[in-house]
């Protein structure tokens, strides 16, 4: 298998793990990959929502909490999301193409 994706379950979407160089498979092969990842890189946004609601949630409690251990916890949790919406733009950005051979008049 020159390219699988799998599951991170950090993220909650599945990510490329190649076997094999990507300049070393041929355009049909690619082209599949890219459709499969546009698929799963056009949710990325989506979770990127779902995750910013969950920090506005935990920022509302933290406003109101007294309990300095449990601010903490609820600040390092606040901290792992915005990490992982970080992320996951970074694999958004991801935007790969098809390696085009070029083929040489002499």
């Amino acid at each position: 298998m020159d390219v699988e994706f799998v599951y991170d379950f950090r993220l909650q979407i599945s990510l490329p793990r190649f076997h094999t160089a990507w300049d070393e498979l041929d355009q049909d092969r690619q082209a599949q990959i890219l459709r499969s990842w546009e698929e799963i890189r056009g949710n990325i946004p989506e979770r990127v929502k779902e995750l910013e609601v969950v920090i506005n949630e935990k920022q509302a409690a933290l406003t109101e909490e007294l309990n300095f251990e449990r601010s903490c916890h609820l600040n390092s949790e606040i901290a792992e999301l915005a990490s992982i919406i970080n992320d996951l733009w970074i694999w958004f950005r991801l935007n790969p193409s098809l390696t085009t051979t070029e083929k040489s008049s002499s």
